[in-house]
């Protein structure tokens, strides 16, 4: 496979290239080591017709962008045709064409189907962890899900079924801050982040797999303790983290059982652990606010886990500038 001829700079972009309005991403940008990741994406083609494409990197790039700025396909196409800021970080130069929606759609398509999109996550958290940004031995893991509207309902029983149906999601029924029981058609995300609120670990389902099945698969094995709402509470799950070598401290909601209800005791406590676990929730509502998860843009699962991973690498990207523009780090 050979590469669009991209970057090449001319007089204009020499001219251009200094002023501040297109250099707000720069530190973005310069948080990621783009070699490793040009590595772990050399095997994966916008292009299925056999012409040239466009580079991985700048792809990748592109995907970030979109869920930065919560873009769909053809918003993005748009985007990166007439704004600077946008060329610029992608790597793109005024004269260079631009991938059309279809490309866009289709490499977001291929990162699922070749199972890269988590690697490349891992890969970023780990390089952000070299920085000394994101703390990973003995951090607090906060857990828990959130669910996600399907892009589409599944087709009436008896009805013609084409690929506008989404038959991976699944309907769950949850009572909302009211009260009220509110069903929903769609996914679920389960989030493991820490007290900074980098996200650690990602799992997506349907929406009707309970939420506590995630979560020894959501544990990174070196916290040092767990919060998680009463959701999670189970003998088991106490049993598994006591057993733990090391032990990982318990940190779970008390809940109350037919016929016990909970001490005052127990509410005391329960209210002390919101404090940290609410952290988890302002993630979630991150997501669903700016990166477009409240509902999913694409059919299937394998799509959306790929959007809920591109959503997590760019959260955990902007918390990072903002801890080093704090502290100052280097």
């Amino acid at each position: 496979m050979t590469w669009k001829q991209t970057g090449q700079l001319s007089l204009a972009d020499s001219l251009i290239n200094a002023h501040k309005a297109i250099e707000e991403l720069d530190e973005l940008h310069d948080l990621i080591n783009w070699q490793t990741i040009e590595h772990t994406l050399r095997h994966v083609h916008s292009s299925d017709r056999g012409e040239s494409a466009f580079h991985p990197v700048i792809m990748f790039k592109i995907l970030l962008l979109q869920k930065l700025y919560n873009l769909s396909d053809p918003a993005m196409e748009k985007q990166l045709a007439r704004d600077l800021l946008f060329r610029r970080f992608v790597g793109l130069s005024l004269t260079d064409n631009v991938p059309d929606h279809s490309t866009i759609w289709r490499y977001h398509k291929h990162l699922g189907e070749l199972g890269l999109i988590e690697p490349l996550f891992n890969q970023i958290n780990k390089q952000l962890a070299e920085q000394n940004i994101i703390i990973k031995a003995g951090s607090v893991s906060i857990i828990d899900a959130s669910i996600v509207e399907a892009k589409n309902k599944r087709a009436k029983k008896g009805k013609h079924t084409d690929n506008t149906q989404d038959n991976e999601a699944a309907y769950v029924s949850k009572k909302d801050s009211t009260g009220k029981v509110k069903t929903t058609y769609g996914y679920k995300i389960h989030l493991n982040c820490d007290e900074d609120s980098f996200v650690k670990k990602v799992q997506t389902t349907p929406a009707n797999v309970h939420d506590s099945q995630c979560f020894t698969t959501l544990l990174t094995g070196d916290e040092s303790a767990v919060y998680a709402d009463s959701a999670y509470k189970s003998q088991a799950h106490d049993d598994y983290l006591a057993e733990h070598e090391p032990p990982i401290n318990n940190h779970i909601h008390d809940r109350a059982w037919r016929n016990t209800p909970l001490t005052e005791q127990q509410k005391r406590t329960n209210t002390q652990k919101s404090q940290t676990r609410n952290t988890v929730e302002r993630v979630f509502g991150h997501f669903k606010l700016h990166y477009g998860m409240s509902k999913a843009r694409h059919l299937g699962l394998m799509q959306f886990h790929t959007s809920t991973l591109l959503a997590s690498i760019v959260h955990n990207l902007k918390t990072a500038l903002g801890l080093k523009r704090k502290y100052g780090l280097p």
